[in-house]
Parts: C-alpha cells; sequence; structure tokens
C-alpha cells in the first residue's frame, strides 16, 4: 500500500508506526489468547492500559497533582453540556463564551440550553477571522466560568490563553491538544477529543482542575466531573480501543522528542504552507487574520473560485488527500496534526507552488 498525505482534520493521520503496532498487537494481548478489546474493562490487563495512558499524558504534558484526567466518551460535543453543569450549577451567574468560530458558537448553544450564557466575544459577523485581544473581552463581573476554543479546526483561527481571568477557565483544545504546552495555573478544565492528534475517535480527554469544581448538586452520574473523578473514568465501559490507540500515539509523541518536538514540527508544517499562500502574490487567499492564523488547521482559498475543484482532483491525483474546506464555508484547509510529517507539508507546498504557476 502506498501511504497518502492525509490532510484530514478529523479523524485524523496517524503515523504509520502506530498502525503497524496496532495492527501487530490487535489480534492477541500480551499471549492470553484474546485481543485486549474483548476483554473486560475491569480486568488488571486494561487497568495497566488505563493507567499508562494518564500517566503518559500526565507526564508529557506536566499535569500537576491538583488536576485529574479524565479518559471519556461522547467527544467534545459532550463536554460543551458537561462543563456548563459543573462549573454553573446553582445558575446565579452566566457563563462567558469566547466566540471565534463555529465550535464556540455550538459550545455557547448548548450552555445556553444548561443555565444563563453568554458571548463575552464574538467574531461571527466578519466571518470568524480573528480570535480576541486582552482588551475586547467584555466579561461579566463574576461569570461562573469562562469557556473558550483554543483552536477554531473549521475556520482555522486560534485564541491564546485567557491570562487575568479569575474565575474557572474551560478550554476546548481539541484541535491543538499535545502540539503544544499547556499553562495550568491559566486552566481549570481542558478537554479534547483524540481524533485530532491523539488517536482515533471515541476518546474525549478531559483534564479537570479538583480544586476549582464548586459545590453542585446531584448530577447525573456521566456527566458529573467528581464522580468520574471518584471512578476513574470507569464509571461504565471504557471506549477500550479508543484508549490503547491513544497510548501507543502518546507514546510515539514520547519517542519523538515530547510535546517541544510536537511544537517544532507544528510550527515547521505551518510556516512553510503560509508561506505558500504569502508568496503567492494574491493567487491563495487565507482565511483568518495574519494575528490569528492557527498552526494546525490552514484555511485558503484561491483567487478564483472556479479553481477549487481543479485543485482538489490534481492534489487527489498527487496522493495529497482530504484538502477540501468544511462545507460551512468552501475553500481549502490542510490539517497539519502530529501524525502528520513535515515532509507532507513540503509535499503540499510544492504541488501548491506547481499549481499556482500553471493556473496563474
Amino acid at each position: 500500500m502506498q501511504r497518502v498525505h492525509n490532510f484530514s482534520a478529523g479523524p485524523c493521520t496517524l503515523p504509520q508506526e502506530v498502525i503497524n503496532q496496532l495492527a501487530a498487537e490487535l489480534p492477541e494481548h500480551k499471549n492470553m489468547g484474546m485481543s485486549l478489546v474483548e476483554m473486560s474493562h475491569r480486568s488488571p490487563e486494561y487497568g495497566e492500559v488505563h493507567q499508562g495512558v494518564i500517566a503518559l499524558l500526565t507526564e508529557l504534558l506536566e499535569i500537576p497533582e491538583t488536576h485529574s484526567v479524565l479518559l471519556l466518551q461522547g467527544g467534545a460535543t459532550l463536554q460543551f453540556t458537561m462543563s456548563a453543569m459543573n462549573f454553573n450549577p446553582t445558575q446565579d451567574q452566566p457563563g462567558n463564551y469566547v466566540v471565534a468560530g463555529t465550535w464556540g458558537k455550538k459550545a455557547l448553544a448548548d450552555g445556553q440550553k444548561v443555565g444563563p450564557s453568554k458571548s463575552a466575544y464574538n467574531s461571527e459577523q466578519t466571518g470568524f477571522r480573528t480570535g480576541p485581544t486582552a482588551d475586547q473581552l467584555q466579561l461579566d463581573s463574576n461569570p461562573a466560568f469562562v469557556h473558550y476554543t483554543s483552536n477554531e479546526t473549521i475556520h482555522g483561527v486560534s485564541t491564546p490563553p485567557l491570562a487575568g481571568v479569575n474565575v474557572p477557565v474551560v478550554c476546548d483544545m481539541s484541535s491543538d491538544f499535545l502540539t503544544k504546552s499547556i499553562d495550568w495555573n491559566l486552566h481549570d478544565v481542558v478537554y479534547a477529543g483524540a481524533q485530532k492528534s491523539l488517536g482515533p475517535a471515541g476518546l474525549c480527554v478531559a483534564v479537570v482542575n479538583r480544586d476549582a469544581l464548586p459545590d453542585s448538586p446531584e448530577l447525573p452520574s456521566y456527566l458529573s466531573y467528581q464522580k468520574q473523578i471518584e471512578s476513574n473514568s470507569l464509571g461504565n465501559t471504557a471506549p477500550v480501543f479508543a484508549i490503547w490507540a491513544a497510548g501507543k500515539m502518546l507514546q510515539w509523541i514520547k519517542d519523538q522528542g515530547g510535546i517541544e518536538a510536537m511544537e517544532s514540527n507544528c510550527a515547521k508544517r505551518s510556516a512553510s504552507v503560509y508561506a505558500a499562500i504569502d508568496s503567492s502574490d494574491g493567487f491563495y487567499v487565507p482565511h483568518a487574520n495574519s494575528e490569528s492564523r492557527s498552526k494546525t488547521n490552514v484555511t485558503f482559498t484561491t483567487r478564483d473560485d472556479s479553481l477549487t475543484s481543479r485543485f482538489l482532483e490534481q492534489a487527489a491525483s498527487a496522493h495529497l488527500m482530504n484538502l477540501k474546506g468544511h462545507r460551512s464555508i468552501g475553500g481549502l484547509r490542510a490539517s497539519l496534526y502530529n501524525g502528520l510529517s513535515v515532509a507532507s507539508a513540503e509535499a503540499l507546498v510544492e504541488f501548491m507552488e506547481a499549481f499556482r504557476k500553471t493556473n496563474s
């Protein structure tokens, strides 16, 4: 099989080494005559895998003892509701939301179904091209919590950490998780769907500051961070395959040099693609403003929209796959997650330059 250059926004591309490990080990786990995915989630064999993932996440991200690592289902979308339920139990104050793209907008909409919620920043009227600066945030005097999306996958917009916020901060970090270090002094919940830079879909990691959790009325057991912490995310059957695969990916990240190496590669990949856009004399047009550009999701269009289909067809012929922009905004999108090699980004850049010369 010839591996393609896979720029999918999720599920993500995985390193060939990880795919090979999963394929080799799936039929039988440690000479036990059955696969890990056939075993009880209460078994010591699975327990070792479960705890191994938590330990690797804690080591790689330098997670402090104040924070608990949860391995959940429901994707990041469930966390829109779960975070609001846990951090605004009395509904005395509204949750405040940064809306810099589709996922921030969806988080706000689900938060409003739980309790009072409002946007503290909203760039929808200008097409979701920017994240907020500190002086643009319009926070309530004492919000229940503040929620932001560090990287908007669809629009390719990045929002930096929110400094100077004195209430719990919740961050949806799905599409740039494990591509950079995290300042845990600025975050009380970080959650991320696994299917960007951590593995296949089916797992959501949530890292929760236990000291920041307010006292709350009894919540449904699965939706309670406290209950999930007490059960070590094992109150129900865990997504065994997704957790096992995440462990393989985490070990690969560690072997490559950890978060520092991932951050360096992320910068190299995105810088090369943005350079191709910026040096194209307007042939390629970026979506996000320069100060808010994502390093993991590069969104752009061709100068003439009629060229988009031709670009995608010829890219596919060159084994450059999944470059079509999200249906809500169209255009093109290159997702540059941890599993994508720097060489794949360079192959895209070479194609972009050749395509521009041929079609200018």
